[in-house]
């Protein structure tokens, strides 16, 4: 089955398609020992021998990705001693061995990737390339525009300096308000930790996306499968490319009576 070969060259792990299209047009592809230049050029990954700089381009074994929508209440591994919900319990619907990108903390909620892809998925948490995190926080009080200023300017922790690439308020919540915060490095409990120091406490913690894919309207606890259109995106964003912008919306108010009132 043929295919353009820049999204071959992407699914091969050697480019984003922008990228690849860049290695076509600048003559360093070669299919079946000829050099490719047209963009529109397509090749059968059974059947054609494609190259990049002389060297052969092979696909790696196709990966799995799922979207899970975290539930609070929840612990970002696979098993736990101490008998709580785990991240392993939604693995086992999929019945395929996949492992989570990342952690959220148990309380927190939201955006949480599920793979079998060891290598973008490192690319996606290591801080070389910086993948931006956005969250929506809901904090104690009502942080003066001082306040926020200061925790834009960075605020020192007990491990450092540390200072949100974005920090703007989102939406009011009675006594409390909600934040968006965005963070470039994944530090442990990094929000709570930079809310805590400018005197806002974390009420709630969560993340509407992660790697571009938003959580839109999965209900807290339900998983689905990437489409191939999204993991080609996963891809990207892993390269260095920036995640689109999504249209942010609040999770669903949590109805437990301990919490309505701070909801």
């Amino acid at each position: 089955m043929s295919e353009r070969l820049q999204k071959f060259l992407a699914r091969a792990g050697v480019a984003s398609r922008r990228a690849a299209e860049t290695l076509i047009t600048a003559g360093r592809v070669t299919v079946n020992g000829l050099k490719v230049t047209e963009l529109g050029s397509k090749v059968d990954a059974e059947k054609d021998q494609v190259s990049v700089d002389g060297k052969p381009v092979t696909l790696v074994p196709q990966r799995t990705w799922y979207l899970l929508n975290k539930p609070e209440g929840v612990v970002t591994t696979l098993t736990d001693p101490q008998g709580r919900a785990t991240i392993g319990d939604f693995v086992k619907s999929t019945g395929k061995r996949l492992f989570p990108v990342g952690r959220l903390d148990y309380d927190a909620e939201g955006a949480l990737l599920l793979t079998d892809d060891g290598e973008i998925s490192n690319r996606l948490l290591h801080p070389r390339y910086q993948v931006s995190r956005t969250y929506l926080v809901k904090v104690k009080g009502d942080p003066t525009d001082a306040t926020l200023d200061k925790l834009r300017g960075g605020v020192r922790l007990e491990d450092g300096m540390a200072a949100p690439a974005k920090v703007e308020r989102f939406d009011k919540a009675e006594a409390n308000t909600w934040l968006e915060i965005v963070v470039t490095e994944g530090r442990p409990h990094l929000v709570k930790r930079l809310c805590a120091a400018i005197g806002h406490p974390v009420v709630r913690l969560f993340r509407p996306a992660q790697a571009g894919i938003a959580v839109g309207d999965l209900a807290p606890g339900e998983l689905r499968p990437l489409t191939p259109e999204e993991v080609d995106l996963v891809g990207q964003v892993a390269q260095g490319v920036a995640a689109p912008p999504i249209a942010l919306k609040l999770p669903p108010r949590r109805h437990r009576k301990a919490q309505q009132a701070a909801d």
